[in-house]
């Protein structure tokens, strides 16, 4: 699976895309929302772990950016903003899931499996 965290804290990214590439993804890092839409415009990303607190573009416009122009990847939004409030506007933005930080990687594993098999039975089959 091809994933794209968009993470400005290096002690959170590093370790993470680290544990990912280890679970046999390939993996890339935006530090801020700016070259997250750039990354996403010339990569067709599986999956973007998206922090809500960016430099130049936070976490929910460049959501809301990224469905606006009809990018399909799930999103997956990483974040210490746990209020119930803050929950719904992440997942009204268009995130498939939200995870509030700190977190347990096996939870982060887990609920990727769980969004990639949700997204494989909504995708129509592919003729060859």
């Amino acid at each position: 699976m091809r994933i794209l965290i968009v993470e400005d804290d290096d002690r959170i990214a590093k370790p993470l895309a680290e544990d990912l590439r280890h679970q046999h993804h390939a993996v890339e890092i935006a530090v801020d929302g700016v070259e997250g839409w750039e990354y996403a415009q010339a990569i067709a990303y599986d999956l973007i772990l998206l922090d809500l607190m960016l430099p130049k573009l936070d976490g929910i416009s460049l959501c809301k950016q990224l469905r606006q122009a009809r990018y399909n990847a799930l999103i997956l939004m990483l974040t210490a903003k746990d209020t119930i409030s803050d929950k719904i506007i992440g997942l009204d933005a268009g995130a498939d899931d939200y995870l509030v930080k700190p977190f347990e990687l096996e939870e982060l594993a887990a609920r990727i499996r769980a969004l990639c098999r949700r997204s494989a039975e909504t995708k129509p089959p592919v003729l060859t």
